[in-house]
C-alpha cells in the first residue's frame, strides 16, 4: 500500500469552524466579558458515538485549557469561551471516536446472553483508562474494573456500569490516540467594552479658544450621554498655500486654515498648536474629561503642511515632481495645494512607518488610548496592519476608529487588520429597506465577527440632503436611528443638535461657511436638541 500523508486511524473529521475570519489568517472580535460561542461541523463515519473539547488559552500562556463541546444538530458542536483578558487569545479543537460511549450506549439494547461479554469488553476500556489516569482516578476506575470482574449479580454491574461518576472518569480519561486536532489554533482578538459600546461627540477646540476653554463644555457633552470626545488635530496648521474660508485657494491674513494641513515652523504631528495650549493643558483636558465619564479622541492625519519639519528634514518621504517640488494631494480636478501626502513608496519607507507609528505612541505616552484615523485607505494596507498590531502588542487597551468612506472589501480589509471601529454609509441609508439590507448584512457573521459599525449622521465633511432639507425632524430621526442601529455611534457638535443645514452650494455635502477653515460660535437656540439627545 502506498505510503500516506496522514494516519488513517483518525476517522473524525472537524470543519466549519467559527468565529473565524478568512481562514484563520486575521481574528475574529470580541470584547472583555464577552461570552464565544465556539463552533464547528465534527462528524465521522458510522455510527460511533465522538467526543469533542475546545482548547483554548491566552497569548501569555503555552498551555490550553479545555472545554467540552456539546452537539446541537446536524452534526453541529458547541463549546463556550468567557473571554475576561485583554488581549490575543487562541483556540483549537479535537475530537475523537469515543469507544467507551459508544459501548455504554449500545449496553442497554443488548441481550441479556450478551451481556457478560459486553462488561467484560467494557472492563477492558476502564483499564485502559486507569492506565492513563492519575492516582485518585486510577483507584477508582480501578474499583470499577474489580466490580465487574467480581461476583456481584448483574443487575448491580450494570447499575455501576451507569454511574455518572464513571462516566465522568472516562471522559477524564479518555483514549485520544486517533483524536483529530485542527493542524492551527484560531485567534480571537479581545478588546475593552469601549470598542463595542462607545458614544462620540466631535467639536473643533479652537471655536472654544483653548483646550482649557474646552474643559468648560465637557459637563454639557456627558448629560448628552457621550462618553468619548473626539477632537479634530490639535496641530500647529500650515502657512503655506493655507486655505481660506469656504476651502478658497487665497487665504486671508485672519484665516486659521485646516487643521488638517498639519505642521510649521511652531511643530508638527508631536506638537499643539500654541494658541491651543500647551501639553500640560491636554493632559489636563484629558483628567478633567475623565472626572466626566469621558475619554478624548485624537485624530490621527498622517499628511502635511508644505511647511511641516518632515518637509526639510526628510525631504525623501515625499514624492518629487520633475521641476523639484514637492507633489501636493490632488484628486482630478480637486487639487490641496497645503497639504503634502507621504511618499509610502519611497526608499525610506522603513523609516517613515516607525515615525508615524511612534506618533501615535508619542499621544499613547500623553494619556490617549483613542484615535480617529484620517483616511487609511488612502495610506498602504499593510503598514496599517503593522503600525496597529505592533502597537497594541504593548497596549491592548488602544481603539482605532477608520475613517474610510470607500469600498466595501477596502473597509472591510481594513478592520479585519485592526482597525477597532469603522464609519459607515449609514448617512446615505434613508429608506427602511436601505437600512434593513445594510445593517442586516454588517451586524451579522461573518462581517461581524470583525467590523464593529460606528454610525454617524453627521461629520464636518459629511452634511447630507437629508439633513439639509428635513429641518428638525431628519435631525431627530438621524440621531434616533444612529443610536439605536449602532452600538456605536457619533456627532458632529455643536453643528448637529444647532441643526446647521446650509451646504456650501447646490448639490453639495460640504457645510457652508464650514468649521474646517474658519472659527464658529455656538450661540444656544430655542431650536437646540441638546435635551432630546439627554433624554
Amino acid at each position: 500500500m502506498p505510503a500516506t500523508p496522514f494516519d488513517g486511524r483518525r476517522r473524525v473529521i472537524i470543519e466549519g469552524v467559527s468565529p473565524v475570519v478568512d481562514d484563520g489568517r486575521f481574528p475574529a472580535k470580541r470584547v472583555v466579558g464577552d461570552v464565544v460561542q465556539i463552533e464547528a461541523d465534527i462528524f465521522a463515519d458510522g455510527h460511533d458515538v465522538l467526543t469533542a473539547v475546545m482548547l483554548h488559552r491566552p497569548q501569555s500562556e503555552s498551555k490550553h485549557r479545555e472545554v467540552r463541546m456539546m452537539p446541537l444538530f446536524n452534526d453541529r458542536w458547541r463549546a463556550e469561551l468567557p473571554v475576561e483578558k485583554l488581549g490575543h487569545h487562541f483556540f483549537t479543537i479535537e475530537a475523537w471516536v469515543d469507544h467507551f460511549l459508544s459501548w455504554h450506549r449500545d449496553l442497554q439494547k443488548r441481550d441479556v446472553s450478551e451481556l457478560e461479554m459486553q462488561l467484560r469488553i467494557g472492563a477492558e476500556m476502564i483499564r485502559g483508562a486507569a492506565s492513563r489516569a492519575k492516582s485518585r482516578d486510577r483507584k477508582r476506575l480501578e474499583h470499577y474494573v474489580a466490580t465487574v470482574e467480581g461476583d456481584d449479580e448483574m443487575s448491580d454491574k450494570l447499575h455501576d456500569m451507569r454511574s455518572d461518576e464513571l462516566l465522568d472518569l472516562m471522559w477524564r480519561n479518555s483514549d485520544r490516540a486517533y483524536a483529530t486536532r485542527l493542524e492551527c489554533e484560531y485567534e480571537i482578538e479581545v478588546d475593552r467594552p469601549k470598542a463595542a459600546f462607545s458614544t462620540w461627540y466631535e467639536l473643533f477646540p479652537r471655536s472654544f479658544g483653548s483646550l482649557r476653554n474646552v474643559e468648560a463644555e465637557l459637563s454639557r457633552i456627558a448629560k448628552m450621554g457621550f462618553d468619548v470626545l473626539y477632537l479634530p488635530p490639535i496641530h500647529p496648521i500650515g502657512k503655506k498655500f493655507r486655505k481660506g474660508r469656504n476651502n478658497i485657494v487665497n487665504a486671508g491674513p485672519q484665516d486659521v486654515g485646516s487643521p488638517w494641513a498639519i505642521g510649521s515652523d511652531e511643530g508638527g504631528h508631536k506638537a499643539i498648536h500654541p494658541q491651543l495650549g500647551t501639553l500640560a493643558d491636554f493632559r489636563h483636558l484629558i483628567e478633567a474629561a475623565h472626572g466626566n465619564g469621558i475619554e478624548v479622541a485624537l485624530d490621527i492625519a498622517f499628511q502635511t503642511s508644505p511647511d511641516h519639519p518632515y518637509v526639510k528634514e526628510h525631504e525623501e518621504w515625499f514624492l518629487k515632481r520633475p521641476d523639484g517640488t514637492v507633489q501636493y494631494a490632488e484628486n482630478p480636478p480637486k487639487k490641496y495645494q497645503d497639504i503634502y501626502p507621504f511618499h509610502f513608496e519611497s526608499s525610506a519607507w522603513q523609516e517613515l512607518w516607525k515615525e508615524l507609528r511612534d506618533v501615535v505612541l508619542f499621544w499613547i505616552d500623553n494619556g490617549v488610548r483613542i484615535f480617529r484615523v484620517d483616511n487609511p485607505h488612502t495610506k498602504p494596507l499593510p503598514f496599517w496592519y503593522w503600525s496597529i498590531n505592533a502597537i497594541r502588542k504593548d497596549h491592548p487597551d488602544v481603539i482605532f476608529l477608520a475613517e474610510a468612506f470607500t469600498r466595501p472589501k477596502i473597509m472591510y480589509w481594513l478592520a479585519k487588520a485592526g482597525f477597532t471601529q469603522s464609519y459607515t454609509y449609514f448617512a446615505w441609508r434613508n429608506t427602511k429597506y436601505e437600512l434593513t439590507e445594510y445593517f442586516n448584512a454588517i451586524t451579522k457573521p461573518p462581517i461581524s465577527d470583525f467590523l464593529r459599525p460606528n454610525a454617524w449622521p453627521n461629520t464636518p465633511d459629511i452634511l447630507t440632503e437629508y439633513l439639509q432639507y428635513g429641518g428638525r425632524p431628519a435631525f431627530v430621526i438621524r440621531l434616533i436611528l444612529a443610536a439605536t442601529l449602532s452600538a456605536n455611534y457619533g456627532i458632529y457638535g455643536p453643528a448637529f443638535e444647532r441643526l446647521v443645514s446650509e451646504a456650501r452650494e447646490p448639490g453639495s455635502e460640504e457645510y457652508r461657511d464650514s468649521e474646517k477653515y474658519e472659527l464658529k460660535q455656538w450661540p444656544q437656540t430655542s431650536e437646540d436638541l441638546s435635551e432630546m439627545i439627554a433624554a
